[in-house]
């Protein structure tokens, strides 16, 4: 029988609760977290210098058009 479950507090949490007898023998193997991701020092430009040319090309928007935009998009009623 196989259970799973994780430590909270120092103590074995089943994540399915399960009835075993008092005194009953379990044997538990610690599986690994895995790795964090690596962070690469140089990904390339960012988003905002990628798109920079066409940042405040537009004119003429509503004020509200970023809390809007799926009003304005495709005519969903305003928030």
């Amino acid at each position: 029988m196989v259970l799973v479950g994780h430590i909270k507090n120092g103590a074995i949490i089943l994540d399915n609760p399960v009835s075993l007898p008092d005194g009953a023998a379990v044997e538990v193997h610690v599986i690994p977290a895995p790795p964090a991701p690596s962070v690469v020092a140089d990904e390339g430009p960012s988003l905002l210098d990628r798109l920079r040319p066409i940042v405040g090309q537009v004119e003429d928007l509503p004020a509200d058009a970023s809390f809007n935009i799926d009003h304005y998009l495709y005519g969903h009623p305003k928030r």
